[in-house]
């Protein structure tokens, strides 16, 4: 008798969801590169462009979470806590991407060093939500 191992099925992202998780990560990328050019260089349109580039990653992140949201309270026991893991992941990342937005608004010469901690911050909890949702890792066992 011979034991095997099967690996488990993983459920992939729905396409929209995958869709949406796509852009938080080069978003808040570019506020991070956006706000190195301003410590290096003073020019008040670097942490401009990085207001936006935050803005528009809240915009999308907002509805990434949602939808981490809903397949939360939909997973089964089996994969709740990795369904919550991730959720909160994607949950921390916005709401560090809305302090970094608040940091933003004040003026640009006052937003050092503090956009640029928030900034790192943030795109490192972009990053591993985009590992944790398209790894799968969120829904292991899930058929």
């Amino acid at each position: 008798m011979s034991a095997t191992s099967a690996p488990a099925l993983l459920r992939p992202l729905h396409p929209l969801h995958a869709i949406l998780l796509a852009f938080p990560l080069p978003l808040f990328l570019g506020a991070l590169l956006s706000d190195l050019a301003y410590w290096n260089t003073f020019q008040v349109q670097w942490a401009n462009f990085a207001s936006w580039l935050i803005a528009g990653g809240l915009l999308v992140g907002a509805f990434a979470v949602l939808w981490a949201l809903i397949d939360l309270v939909r997973s089964g026991r089996g994969r709740r806590g990795r369904a919550a893991i991730y959720f909160v992941v994607l949950l921390a990342m916005w709401v560090l991407g809305l302090v970094n937005a608040l940091v933003h608004a004040k003026d640009a010469f006052a937003i050092m060093p503090a956009a640029l901690y928030l900034s790192a911050a943030v795109t490192l909890l972009a990053l591993v939500a985009a590992w944790m949702g398209y790894s799968g890792y969120h829904s292991r066992g899930a058929v």
